[in-house]
């Protein structure tokens, strides 16, 4: 018998270190070669690694977070003889060129984290397929002693607003019973407070009291949290937000839709990039990326479009590459195939890196506005809001105004502010607007 030490290969790319994120044997499991032994994590992408030969596990090396240094020893194997261990050292060296020649092409991709996490995001804005999920609600306070019961009152002499009857009915509390906090009248906080005074009635407060659970940030959620440490820890971020009236938009994305035969639907997402690219142009450090150690800012010459994807993993952003050169059709069907890559883990590397500029929404769930973090290096990130239908003053056609229901939507854009001016931020929203609010300006060639 000999003991073979697998340490860990190199991967590729000026890979020095990588992340253990989950180990698949442990001391004492036989192995078989090929087999599946542990998931590393790298800057750029998950990878599995496999036994170069068959044995005995007698020691691995690290807990699941710890980080190990390429050429440091992973596992340590046992083998029959020696010339079985020289086997092991020449397949060991096989895995190695095999995994630095694949350069993580079919690993489990690794975003460029971007956003406010709240969350998730999803690339269509008018989809809510990606709603984000909600996280459980805070234990509530231990219940007071009860309470004196109050003075019985007429039911007839009760002020309370329909809602709160209804909702009192339907919990089965008389209205009389229930003391108001000002003013005689019984509001929604009143019934609140009934229900934890007299949970031993019958009435149950509405959580339940959960212990407390912790969970290790590693892997994929780890690099996120990197990612966005670094971020705001380097960048001025500023951010400005417009409101458009996307009325028109809305309905030209129906007619289109309406007369798109066998290609993808239409969302919200192509219209706004192809306004994005257009003005790119005219505004070139919003297409960037900025060397803050060498003081170097690129403005890139095409636009190769972060779009920030939420998935079971956590927040990913595969890039549209050359977006200004597609159509809408072309767009609507790279989102699709790269939304569905990372959600399923096949997305590539270079499918997940070499942004210049990103957009994230959290489409209906979007809010009325958003600060989103900038995915650095790049100086700009854009986060089209939810839309609602509000009234609004629209010109009559005969000097006046009337009042119509509209669709509006909020648009932020959050920039580094040692690259970008406040002012330049401003005109291209004011720009982006303008194409959108009138959206046959999109189709002109």
């Amino acid at each position: 018998m000999a003991k073979f030490t697998f340490n860990m290969p190199d991967v590729g790319e000026g890979v020095a270190e990588a992340e253990i994120v989950e180990w698949h044997v442990k001391a004492g499991d036989l192995v078989e070669e090929d087999q599946h032994l542990v998931d590393v994590m790298t800057d750029k992408a998950t990878i599995d690694i496999e036994s170069p030969v068959a044995g005995k596990v007698l020691e691995v090396a690290g807990e699941i977070g710890e980080t190990i240094a390429v050429g440091a020893m992973l596992l340590v194997i046992e083998v029959e003889g020696e010339a079985s261990a020289n086997e092991a050292e020449a397949a060991a060296e096989r895995i190695e060129d095999e995994m630095s020649d694949a350069d993580g092409a079919d690993a489990a991709p690794v975003p460029a984290a971007v956003a406010e996490r709240i969350e998730v995001e999803n690339p269509d804005a008018s989809d809510a397929d990606d709603a984000i999920a909600a996280g459980p609600k805070p234990a509530p306070a231990p219940s007071p002693a009860p309470a004196p019961t109050p003075e019985p009152k007429a039911e007839a002499k009760v002020l309370a607003s329909p809602a709160v009857r209804k909702r009192a009915k339907d919990l089965g509390i008389d209205l009389a019973e229930v003391r108001p906090a000002e003013d005689g009248r019984v509001r929604h906080g009143d019934l609140d407070q009934f229900l934890a005074y007299n949970s031993q009635r019958g009435f149950s407060p509405a959580g339940a009291v959960r212990a407390d659970e912790e969970i290790r940030v590693i892997g994929l959620r780890k690099r996120i949290a990197q990612n966005m440490a670094a971020s705001k820890r380097h960048i001025p971020h500023f951010t400005y937000v417009e409101e458009c009236d996307v009325t028109a938009l809305e309905a030209l994305r129906a007619d289109l839709n309406a007369n798109r035969g066998s290609r993808p639907k239409l969302t919200l997402l192509p219209l706004l990039i192809t306004a994005f690219c257009r003005l790119v142009p005219d505004f070139p450090m919003i297409n960037a990326r900025y060397d803050d150690e060498a003081g170097v800012v690129t403005r890139a010459g095409s636009v190769h479009l972060g779009m920030a994807t939420q998935t079971d993993a956590g927040l990913m952003v595969p890039v549209i590459r050359d977006a200004q050169a597609r159509n809408l059709w072309q767009l609507a069907s790279e989102i699709a195939r790269l939304a569905e890559a990372a959600r399923n883990g096949s997305a590539k590397s270079e499918e997940l890196s070499g942004s210049t500029l990103t957009v994230t929404s959290l489409g209906p769930l979007g809010g009325v506005a958003t600060t989103p973090v900038i995915n650095r290096p790049e100086v700009a990130i854009i986060g089209p809001n939810r839309i609602v239908e509000r009234p609004m003053f629209v010109p009559d056609g005969q000097g006046g105004e009337r009042i119509e229901k509209r669709k509006l939507m909020n648009i932020s854009i959050s920039c580094d502010h040692r690259v970008v001016d406040g002012y330049d931020a401003a005109r291209f929203v004011q720009e982006v607007k303008r194409l959108i609010e009138t959206p046959v300006l999109l189709l002109q060639d």
